[in-house]
């Protein structure tokens, strides 16, 4: 598979509650701290076919139809268990722990690697990335070009789509939606009918719940607890 298969090679930067994406090193201000700095392709190069040694599942021969795509059921080789469902092997990552159980599915360029695992009926798809050792499980989505890594959840009924982001160890749950270029991290809570949306950020210990709408380039941290109405 060629360089051509990763075009969103880029390295990532993450600071006071901001994150910044350079595509190259020439980018970065030449006075910058690159240790800062997370170079993505580390992540999504695991996705690339692996040689019959290093396998970690084969397909049942299983398949279910979907309006553009065809899934495939995995198994995982070393123990035979029978897993949930992607379009090609350049959905799972064939390193490190990451799975996709039950009747779970991923399609279109999305890609699942690091110790990340997609379960239940949730559906990964677009050019999403789940990674780290992300969950994303129930009947929750997650598409578009939206990244759930770290130890973000995302589950019940929930949404993540566009360019969103889940990562640290926050929790998406319930009929909750982040969508846009929203950033939910650190220990931050979204839940209930919740909406986080446009260039809006909820971090620190935050909770957003019940019919919030959290949005434009609002920010909600520390201790902040919003229940309803809007921000924005």
């Amino acid at each position: 598979m060629s360089d051509d298969k990763n075009p969103r090679e880029y390295w990532l930067l993450q600071y006071d509650g901001d994150a910044f994406i350079y595509e190259s090193l020439d980018e970065f201000p030449p006075d910058g701290d690159k240790s800062l700095l997370v170079h993505v392709r580390e992540v999504i190069d695991e996705t690339k076919q692996a040689d019959a040694s290093t396998r970690k599942y084969e397909f049942t021969g299983k398949t279910q139809n979907y309006p553009g795509a065809i899934l495939r059921q995995i198994r995982r080789i070393s123990d035979g268990e029978v897993g949930g469902w992607i379009e090609s092997e350049d959905n799972l990552s064939h390193q490190s722990d990451a799975w996709v159980y039950g009747n779970a599915k991923v399609s279109g360029d999305a890609r699942v690697n690091g110790d990340a695992w997609v379960s239940g009926d949730a559906w990964v798809s677009g050019n999403a990335r789940v990674f780290g050792i992300a969950r994303v499980s129930d009947d929750a989505w997650v598409f578009g070009d939206a990244l759930v890594y770290d130890n973000a959840w995302v589950s019940g009924n929930a949404r993540v789509y566009g360019d969103a982001w889940v990562y640290g160890n926050a929790w998406v749950y319930d009929n909750a939606w982040v969508y846009g270029n929203a950033r939910v991290f650190g220990d931050a809570r979204v839940y209930d009918n919740a909406w986080v949306s446009d260039n809006a950020r909820v971090f620190g210990d935050a909770r957003v719940n019940g019919n919030a709408r959290v949005s434009g380039d609002a920010r909600v941290n520390g201790n902040a607890r919003v229940s309803g109405g809007r921000i924005s």
